[in-house]
């Protein structure tokens, strides 16, 4: 449980470090790319066996970490993108209902055991996520695909990497690789990243400067340690994925929200107290029974 919690507790810390980003006029794009080289770095020094570069593309789970990098950084791309055009409401709730994806996945694959009250539990967390998270809207949607088709593509996104995630983890990752297999994603979403922006490059000059590599290094540290205590916490034998995935989406949204409270004096509507009710009584029945 102390794993669960400790990645809620880094999780909730990167939408904290995203709220400075915008007040500290950090690029989120450079910040982004630092973060996962930073990440990596630490995920290496984390590591206690000897190990050859060389040796990495023999282990069972390489070709899945580059399927997952190369997903790491899109999303974080089409969610930046969407908070843009459609607003952060929207990506925030489509990120969070995709808990939705991993939870049917382990019921199908993994025979996830579900009694009523845990399946009651499962189902109040998506009206959770949606009311904890919905903010009042400054301008109307457009009608237009791209506007449909972003959230929808953030909601594939997520529900993919954490279905990859657990995949990967069930079935070819030991537990004491676990830092070298969350590095190597890390690392792969950087070398991404990094030759988006050199063709970027071509176009407009680089923005590694001083802001942008402290928030990449401020961002990184806890981004590692959320993917490190979430694979950690899906090893746990006393519960199954589906109460996992549920008790991490929603309590990120309740602690979110608290920290949004506490540090940015943030108002809380009535429809995002509702939101907070659901999400403890959801947190209560899939946990406790």
């Amino acid at each position: 449980m102390l794993d669960l919690v400790l990645s809620v507790f880094f999780s909730s810390l990167l939408f904290v470090i995203f709220k400075l980003f915008s007040i500290y006029k950090v690029d989120t794009l450079y910040a982004i790319i630092i973060n996962y080289v930073v990440a990596g770095t630490l995920g290496l020094s984390l590591y206690n066996e000897t190990i050859t570069i060389e040796s990495i593309p023999n282990k069972p789970w390489f070709l899945g970490t580059i399927a997952l990098g190369v997903l790491f950084i899109l999303a974080f791309n089409i969610i930046a993108k969407t908070s843009q055009i459609v607003g952060v409401s929207v990506a925030s709730v489509a990120t969070k209902m995709s808990l939705v994806i991993p939870v049917i996945f382990g019921i199908l694959m993994y025979n996830d055991k579900l009694n009523a009250l845990k399946v009651t539990g499962i189902l109040l967390a998506l009206p959770a996520v949606y009311l904890a998270s919905i903010k009042p809207r400054e301008k109307e949607v457009v009608t237009s695909k791209e506007i449909w088709l972003l959230p929808i593509l953030v909601f594939i996104g997520a529900g993919l990497i954490d279905t990859s995630l657990k995949f990967l983890q069930e079935k070819y990752v030991e537990n004491s690789e676990l830092p070298l297999f969350s590095a190597t994603i890390f690392f792969v979403a950087a070398i991404v990243g990094i030759a988006f922006i050199a063709l970027k490059a071509i176009k407009s000059p680089l923005k590694f400067n001083t802001r942008n590599i402290v928030g990449g290094i401020a961002l990184g540290i806890p981004n590692y340690f959320s993917i490190y205590y979430l694979l950690r916490s899906l090893q746990n034998n006393t519960m199954n994925s589906a109460s996992i995935f549920t008790i991490n989406n929603v309590a990120i949204v309740l602690f979110s929200t608290l920290l949004g409270i506490l540090l940015f004096k943030e108002k809380i509507s009535s429809k995002n107290w509702g939101g907070i009710a659901f999400a403890v009584i959801s947190i209560l029945l899939v946990a406790l029974f």
